[in-house]
């Protein structure tokens, strides 16, 4: 048992101390636990529900695998995201070269600035928005917005230069904004 865990709930120490015995019991209530919250963590990073099944139970594996060496530091919880986080990039890693899809101005598409997108959307548009970008750009936008990433560490973190990532972001916006207004147009126009 990692020795930093006496900050944590005693039911987590508990879970994690079973789960390095093997105990599939400890493993059940462990998924059971974190694996609705990991599933809406890997939508974010797929195409569809499907995808992120698959990206969860790949996730769980490893952290069933690595428990042992949580170090305790962090919030358990944190840990678990970041495998599955990890997960999903490994996933798309070697399929994905990231780089400008199109060019933009090129399409038509006005790039977005520093436009709030997620005000205007509830969780479930955002969600449906982000999963129908391009891989490389769905994957840049979920890393800066909902993981919090700098520029800098998806860059490190994917191969990339900060530029592309930079780019990779503006072109994800501008697609999510091109798409809410749409959205917005439909719904004007039928009387929604």
């Amino acid at each position: 048992m990692p020795e930093n865990t006496s900050h944590l709930p005693v039911t987590e120490q508990l879970l994690i101390k079973g789960c390095i015995a093997g105990n599939r019991a400890f493993q059940s209530k462990l998924y059971d636990l974190y694996a609705p919250k990991m599933l809406g963590v890997c939508m974010r990073y797929s195409r569809n529900k499907q995808e992120a099944e698959e990206i969860l139970l790949e996730g769980f594996l490893r952290v069933f695998t690595y428990i042992k060496k949580y170090r305790g530091s962090g919030s358990f919880e944190g840990w678990i995201r970041k495998i599955m986080v990890n997960c999903a990039l490994f996933k798309y890693r070697s399929k994905v070269h990231l780089h400008p899809v199109i060019d933009l101005k090129i399409a038509g598409y006005e790039v977005a600035g520093e436009i709030d997108i997620a005000s205007n959307l509830d969780a479930k548009e955002l969600l449906i928005l982000v999963q129908s970008l391009p891989v490389g750009y769905r994957i840049i936008f979920s890393l800066f917005v909902f993981e919090g990433y700098k520029h800098r560490e998806i860059a490190k973190l994917l191969g990339i230069s900060e530029g592309t990532s930079k780019s990779n972001l503006a072109d994800a916006r501008a697609l999510l904004q091109k798409s809410l207004m749409i959205k917005e147009q439909l719904i004007a126009n039928n009387g929604l």
